[in-house]
């Protein structure tokens, strides 16, 4: 039986390369062999020692290391197991050989919230693919920094289409994410939406979620958008994907944000802030930067980074705002999402997104460079 390849996180801070048997799938289960697996931002917060994780679900979820990390993940149907049979999440029956996007979580599908029409990241027994999911136990390879990756029953695939490259699939679960303003369009508790076409967009944070966000805000006909980041290279990128104006966080203070963005709202403050910085510290500026009755989308705390005050009259009554959060994506979105990002090829540099590839055996240098200000969409290429 053949060896597998992975870069197993044994502990924070610390990879070893392990080998693993090649398994074969049993009923219900898939192997895929891998082609890119994106870096998060949860894969680098765990890797920094931040092992308590968050989603939908509100309770935190300890890490089981050894873990394989992995969860945003484009490859092909090496193996189906039992009968051969498996269709993808449309519907699609897949074959060995087609190309697929591997959902990121697991859900139970008999909970209250799976059997009550909620997001499936609320589910209270949720498995996540490169999370909490022990390379411990056989299988073992749970995750997409390893040259194949074991489906169990319960998960979803979904066929990536032929017109997309590999290195724009390998971001659908990221702007899968941005359904959450699919769900803020239809957040109507005034007579004017929360998201409007030619609202006034602040995205907080243009890593590859935030980038993702603001990409599919452009998509949904944003008006003016404002990118605001610490990195010039990211919001120099920023600005070719959509953003009208962009902010370095690191050479303005606080209250000259705050002028910037009334100024190119008329004094209103922004219809929208959408929060990927992952930090505490940026929901009060967020909150500072909406109008009244407008509309924070909270999409960047998966991780505990600790707590942040806020002022409940200044910040929510007397401004009427309205918070979403959003604990995760939901497996329909993944097939429009990618089919959006080959219909929009053309006009964004979706092949530029993956700045930086690495091979296994530099799995703590390419969690390093996800972490630098200079570079956007980090992979691992397990074959590479």
């Amino acid at each position: 039986m053949s060896d597998v390849l992975a870069a197993t996180l044994v502990e924070p801070g610390r990879y070893e390369l392990r080998e693993y048997p090649l398994p074969e799938p049993r009923q219900g289960c898939v192997l895929v062999k891998m082609a890119l697996s994106g870096i998060c931002g949860t894969d680098k917060h765990t890797y920094q020692g931040y092992t308590t994780q968050y989603s939908g679900t509100g309770e935190g979820k300890k890490i089981p290391f050894p873990i394989i990390q992995g969860h945003e993940n484009v490859g092909t149907v090496a193996a189906i197991g039992g009968d051969g049979k498996y269709n993808d999440f449309e519907g699609i029956p897949l074959k060995v050989g087609d190309r697929v996007v591997v959902g990121a979580n697991v859900f139970c599908g008999k909970c209250y919230y799976c059997t009550h029409d909620f997001p499936y990241y609320f589910c209270e027994n949720m498995t996540d693919y490169g999370n909490n999911l022990s390379a411990a136990d056989p299988p073992h390879i749970f995750g997409g920094w390893s040259q194949y990756i074991y489906i169990v029953p319960g998960s979803f695939l979904v066929r990536v289409p032929d017109d997309l490259p590999s290195e724009v699939a390998v971001l659908t679960e990221v702007i899968a994410v941005a359904v959450g303003l699919d769900r803020a369009k239809q957040m109507s508790a005034f007579p004017s939406e929360a998201f409007l076409f030619d609202d006034t967009v602040v995205v907080l944070g243009v890593g590859p979620l935030g980038m993702c966000f603001l990409m599919k805000a452009r998509m949904l006909g944003a008006g003016t958008i404002i990118a605001v980041d610490l990195s010039d290279y990211r919001l120099d990128f920023a600005k070719r994907l959509g953003a009208d104006y962009a902010i370095n966080a690191g050479k303005t203070t606080l209250a000259e944000r705050l002028e910037i963005v009334r100024d190119l709202s008329h004094g209103r403050g922004a219809d929208m802030v959408i929060e990927c910085a992952g930090v505490p510290q940026a929901i009060p500026e967020a909150l500072e930067m909406l109008r009244l009755g407008g509309l924070l989308v909270e999409a960047g705390n998966f991780s505990d980074l600790g707590e942040i005050g806020i002022n409940p009259h200044r910040h929510l009554c007397s401004k009427s705002v309205r918070i979403l959060g959003v604990g995760g994506e939901e497996p329909a979105s993944y097939g429009p999402s990618m089919r959006q990002m080959a219909r929009y090829m053309k006009h964004y540099p979706l092949r530029e997104f993956v700045t930086h590839r690495y091979p296994l055996r530099e799995v703590e240098t390419a969690v390093h460079k996800a972490i630098a200000p200079d570079s956007m969409k980090v992979v691992i290429e397990p074959w590479g």
